[in-house]
């Protein structure tokens, strides 16, 4: 073979060479699939005969809070900064007896603490509040937490809790509930 069918030959393998990895491109051809993110749950409640958890109101306050936790696992490994939803069924609204702190304006020429008035906290009448957090982020160790804040009047209710997360690595949204009975 001449010198010249060698060289046409080279060109030939390059050029075959190159389209074959602009259809193959750089990524490995087998990647494992990545398995579905792990919750479990610890409400820290005692669950009844019916799956249902139960929390003891202390009725001698307004709201009795209550940290709700877990761990979030993918194959058996923590996952560090996953943002959770929660969100619940019940929440209870702000009236006119919500509560009042005083207004001090300061010091006077005297050097004394003073205090003209009490004032009421009304500007937040009528607005809704949530009994559980709307967000968490899971740390290092995979746990994730949220507070629930029941109100004393919530007594005897059954609340549904949601929480939900998104996993952008699989672009799959997970949304699991359970049932909290204020006793």
């Amino acid at each position: 073979m001449s010198l010249k069918g060698i060289k046409r030959l080279a060109s030939y393998g390059l050029i075959s060479l190159t389209v074959f990895n602009l259809f193959v491109g750089c990524s490995l051809p087998f990647e494992p699939e990545l398995s579905t993110i792990e919750f479990v749950l610890d409400a820290r409640m005692e669950k009844d005969s019916n799956g249902y958890y139960r929390l003891t109101l202390d009725t001698t306050k307004w709201q009795t809070p209550h940290r709700i936790s877990g761990n979030v696992y993918r194959d058996g490994e923590s996952v560090n900064v996953l943002k959770f939803g929660w969100g619940s069924n019940h929440y209870w609204i702000i009236g006119d007896d919500f509560g009042y702190f005083v207004a001090n304006t300061g010091l006077n020429d005297n050097g004394t603490y003073i205090g003209y008035d009490t004032t009421y906290v009304d500007w937040l009448e009528g607005h809704t509040v949530p009994i559980i957090n709307g967000a968490s982020y899971s740390n290092m160790d995979g746990e994730v937490n949220t507070m629930l804040a029941p109100t004393r009047n919530m007594r005897g209710d059954t609340a549904a809790i949601f929480y939900g997360w998104y996993d952008d690595w699989k672009s799959e949204e997970v949304i699991g509930e359970f049932y909290v009975i204020f006793d």
